[in-house]
């Protein structure tokens, strides 16, 4: 296997000169430095904590249009996304898939509920007509007795009938982590997590020359040269323009969005539901593909506190609940949360328009601002349409570097190619690894054990820390149990259990003693227990 090499990568950028330097190695930032190394140029992309954790991670895993797009009648921003998704579902077969979603009505024969039933009728005609039908199949109604088959968990009583439509599903940093990979590994990026950008350093003419960083694992300062620089922070993206211009308007309004997780057995669906919610949004439960829990979001609320790990509160945690239990044969309550996420969304700031529009109400839309001076700003957006951002982007940075044709709207990402797993173990490594299942097999056939789960009901094996380690620059314990793998999403209880022995596991691979596998444990098992302390919910 290639390596992807941190340390290669740093050593580089100390000593070579770059087209671009991406700052920010979310779904965005990663897209853009694919977009830009397949066009030929010199690309080094980094990001100051790990590849992929900011809202990349914190999404709601679904590539999809945005059924609630139409009532803004954002219809070209359903068409571009719709069309996007499919575009991953061709270029990333391996970590994107087809799923079924379930639209159920309420079974009450008031004129609001029939009402409703006409609106979601026409709005999945919409959806349709904008691209939905690229995926292979329109939606079509099911009677209430149908929608109860498939979703056991929903009182049978509430039914009255409903719908069935096709999107798709893909795990959010792992689709950033392999763009980033096949940047580095197909086309000479060199890419670096935990490597934060500390200023924007220009000539006397005004124009970018280098990009000042610190590695935030030593702590050591180094300069990056280059001729542009493309800011892909995300919801840090101000802090970022403030490094070249501190006096630039906020571009950017941070909106919350939620996500709980229980087991399986607590809520019997096997099928995404889409669920209506108090104040007139909708509600998403889907089952995880890789282990026995379902998670269901997400809220959108404005935010202004700080951006690194925004809490889930208790008010987001009764909103959710409350919403699902609407519908549920079966009440949850906080004691039955096993997993929790907030991210935070970097919706575009409202331009002569109230401070206090709703953020529900703000586009999804991106936008691509060029300063003049070789650094330009790719802001808003969704991860759906990481490409198209990546593609704008990288359009608008041709203005100084010279023109290149986009070669990524039919670029495969690595791992794409042809493999044929054997046995349920490959069939399961292969939704992860694609082509590169044999790079873990190969693992386990050394050393039986690391077939073993990390955790007790959950399909990651330990051979796959290993490989996160070696193969995709996994440096902490939460890199590994976080994002890497989604244990920590899944079950933070267990996985925190669990957690001193996968330290140990990979210890050797990371370098690490007694006393690192010690602070390790605790970082994570703190971070874990802070999550849910703060959202209420019994640890």
């Amino acid at each position: 296997m290639q390596a992807f090499d941190r340390g290669a990568a740093l050593a580089s950028m100390q000593s070579n000169r770059y087209d671009v330097v991406v700052i920010g190695a979310g779904m965005t930032g990663a897209g853009a430095a694919l977009d830009a190394a397949s066009r030929g140029y010199r690309v080094a992309l980094i990001d100051a904590r790990d590849l992929g954790a900011g809202t990349t991670a914190k999404s709601s895993k679904m590539v999809h249009g945005g059924l609630r797009y139409l009532q803004q009648r954002e219809f070209r921003l359903v068409s571009e996304n719709l069309r996007e998704r499919q575009r991953l579902l061709d270029n990333a077969p391996h970590l994107v898939r087809p799923l079924r979603f379930l639209l159920p009505v309420a079974g009450r024969s008031s004129p609001v509920d029939h009402a409703r039933r006409l609106g979601y009728g026409a709005a999945l005609w919409a959806y349709d007509l904008s691209g939905g039908w690229r995926i292979g199949q329109r939606h079509h109604r099911l009677s209430a007795d149908e929608l109860h088959r498939e979703l056991p968990a929903i009182a049978r009583e509430r039914l009255g009938g409903g719908f069935a439509y096709l999107d798709a599903r893909g795990d959010d940093t792992r689709v950033a982590l392999t763009a980033a990979r096949t940047a580095a590994l197909d086309f000479g990026a060199d890419v670096a997590n935990y490597v934060a950008a500390t200023a924007i350093e220009r000539d006397a003419t005004g124009r970018v020359v280098a990009v000042s960083a610190r590695d935030q694992r030593t702590g050591v300062d180094f300069a990056i040269t280059t001729t542009t620089v493309l800011n892909a922070a995300g919801v840090w993206s101000d802090q970022v323009r403030a490094l070249g211009d501190p006096r630039a308007a906020p571009a950017i309004t941070p909106a919350k969005g939620v996500h709980l997780v229980v087991p399986r057995e607590r809520l019997d669906i096997t099928t995404a539901a889409v669920l209506d919610a108090p104040g007139g949004r909708l509600v998403f439960a889907i089952p995880f593909e890789d282990a026995p829990y379902v998670y269901f979001g997400t809220t959108d609320t404005p935010y202004a506190g700080a951006l690194d790990d925004p809490p889930c509160d208790p008010p987001d945690i009764a909103y959710l609940l409350e919403t699902v239990n609407r519908w549920a044969a079966s009440p949850l309550d906080v004691a039955d949360v096993s997993g929790l996420w907030a991210g935070l969304r970097p919706l575009l700031a409202p331009r002569g328009r109230s401070a206090s529009v709703r953020t529900t109400d703000l586009s999804r839309r991106h936008q691509v601002l060029d300063d003049g001076s070789g650094v330009v700003h790719v802001t808003g957006g969704k991860w759906t349409t990481y490409r198209q951002m990546g593609q704008d982007a990288v359009d608008v940075l041709g203005r100084y570097l010279g023109a290149r044709p986009c070669r990524t709207a039919s670029l495969r990402l690595h791992g794409a190619g042809a493999f044929v797993a054997a046995t349920p173990l490959e069939e399961r490594l292969a939704r992860r690894y694609g082509d590169e299942t044999p790079a873990i097999t190969s693992l386990i056939a050394r050393d039986a054990t690391l077939a073993e789960p990390i955790v007790p009901g959950q399909d990651y094996c330990r051979a796959e820390l290993i490989h996160g380690v070696r193969a995709e620059m996994a440096l902490t314990l939460e890199d590994l149990l976080a994002r890497r793998t989604r244990a920590h999403l899944h079950d933070a209880r267990a996985t925190a259990a669990a957690a001193a022995d996968l330290a140990r596991l990979v210890a050797p691979e990371l370098g690490w003693d007694a006393a690192d596998v010690a602070s390790e444990v605790a970082n994570y098992r703190a971070h874990a227990e802070h999550e849910f302390a703060a959202a209420g919910i019994p640890w």
